[in-house]
């Protein structure tokens, strides 16, 4: 492989590394089922986990969401307020298929977190008691309950936390156990996955994770200055979540929480991939082929069930993948990780790095992305998509 033009991917992300856009990554390109590029970068190895962020919100809750659906424990119109009745977004009338679709009217993030770590500051402490963590991820499930929508139900699309939150707990009480377990059971081994939870009170230590913030809480993201007070913190320990509402829940969620590898990703990626072809999946064909549209209700919204798509203009999957019908299918995660499945090319792209381990103001990632998936296509010589171009 040293002489194809996919070798390429092996120079960038090193490059990327001496550029300081992050300290670490692996990639992982599958094409037609067979994997055609695998790389590291960085003071990592392949089985290296990796805080995937909100790639947890497809890789755990959209892909258990998908095999209860065919279960029939719940499914699109399954309404919120039979698991949160009395809720203000459950009051609205909202459905499962809101929340998937980011279009319940639930703002995008509240920091959780801040009130958490006032009224209990032994949160920091590394002896906190399970009970403790217990009752403090059941406060915060209650507050993303309580929280007040900011606009009408299925006007618009707005992506949310809060909302992967709830619906990270409806599928936990419609599978009878808590997420982290069902992940376990219906997806990471069926699928022979390393990924997992980093549950604080049952902390793993086997493996190497690759670090990312300093202290605990976390300094805030662009956009979230002054959102919270000054809070009591301490230096965080290596391989707790990132998300500082996802560790306030004890390191469970359904936004964020997952720790994993690029070959996760990828295999997760192929496996819908092999779904909608008819083998066997989370869920049969067609009901992928209908979680994998995009929003039939708001117009001009790029969301599929728990799914983003490639948006208009400079899209971070670039200016290949999804182009042609019926597109493509990913989801982004904070931490700088990303999936993309473009289901015309039959083409798997996984990309996992660590760039706020560099700081959270450290966005180069945004340029990088679009230009490491071009690299992708092009390398394949698949731009081009013709009879020739596909064999």
């Amino acid at each position: 492989m040293s002489s194809h033009p996919i070798a390429n991917l092996q120079a960038l992300l090193e490059e990327s590394v001496s550029f300081g856009i992050f300290p670490a990554a692996q990639a992982v390109v599958m094409h037609r089922g067979v994997q055609v590029f695998g790389g590291v970068a960085g003071n990592v190895t392949g089985d290296t986990r990796f805080d995937l962020a909100s790639v947890t919100k497809v890789l755990c809750t959209t892909a258990l969401f998908l095999r209860f659906w065919t279960e029939g424990k719940v499914g699109p119109e399954t309404p919120v307020a039979r698991y949160f009745p009395g809720s203000h977004v459950g009051d609205a009338g909202a459905t499962v298929a809101d929340l998937l679709y980011h279009r319940s009217g639930l703002p995008p993030f509240v920091p959780f977190f801040a009130q958490a770590l006032t009224a209990h500051p032994e949160l920091l402490d590394p002896g906190c008691p399970s009970a403790t963590r217990t009752r403090v991820r059941d406060e915060v499930i209650q507050a993303a309950a309580s929280t007040q929508l900011v606009a009408p139900l299925r006007t618009a699309t707005a992506y949310s936390d809060v909302g992967f939150i709830l619906l990270g707990e409806i599928l936990a009480r419609a599978g009878g156990a808590s997420l982290d377990v069902l992940f376990s059971r219906h997806v990471a081994e069926p699928l022979g996955l390393s990924a997992r939870f980093h549950r604080l009170t049952d902390f793993p230590t086997d493996g190497r994770v690759a670090p990312t913030g300093a202290t605990r809480p976390r300094e805030p993201a662009p956009g979230q200055e002054g959102m919270w007070g000054e809070l009591p913190s301490r230096p965080s320990v290596p391989g707790e979540v990132d998300d500082d509402n996802a560790w306030v829940m004890d390191g469970v969620s359904g936004h964020a929480g997952l720790f994993g590898t690029a070959v996760d990703v990828a295999r997760f990626g192929q496996a819908l991939l092999a779904g909608c072809a008819g083998a066997p999946s989370f869920a049969p064909a067609p009901l992928l082929h209908r979680a994998l549209a995009n929003d039939p209700l708001v117009q001009g919204s790029t969301r599929s069930m728990g799914f983003d798509t490639p948006s208009q203009g400079l899209s971070s999957a670039g200016h290949f993948i999804g182009d042609t019908p019926p597109g493509a299918v990913g989801h982004l995660g904070f931490t700088g990780t990303s999936l993309w499945v473009d289901l015309r090319r039959s083409l798997v792209v996984a990309l996992v790095t660590n760039r706020v381990a560099h700081g959270r103001k450290e966005v180069r990632i945004r340029e990088f992305r679009p230009v490491f998936h071009d690299l992708v296509v092009e390398a394949l010589g698949l731009n081009d998509l013709t009879p020739k171009a596909h064999g």
